[in-house]
């Protein structure tokens, strides 16, 4: 348990740290995306998003496993 809440804070750094760089490659703005503005109300829907940070979160644990 110690190891993987280490591993955690250690990538939680590392994706604060290149947020800029993260930023710039226009995820959360990608077709797919739900964006809902009316007034007095925002809601964001991630869908693309979420489907492409969780195939490379996958690849990468599979590559690491192996």
């Amino acid at each position: 348990m110690q190891k993987a809440l280490i591993t955690l804070g250690i990538a939680i750094l590392i994706i604060g740290l290149l947020w800029p760089v993260i930023s710039k490659l226009g995820l959360g703005r990608l077709p797919g995306d739900i964006v809902i503005r009316r007034e007095g109300f925002t809601g964001y829907f991630p869908i693309t998003t979420s489907i492409i940070v969780s195939i490379v979160v996958s690849v990468v644990i599979w590559w690491l496993r192996r």
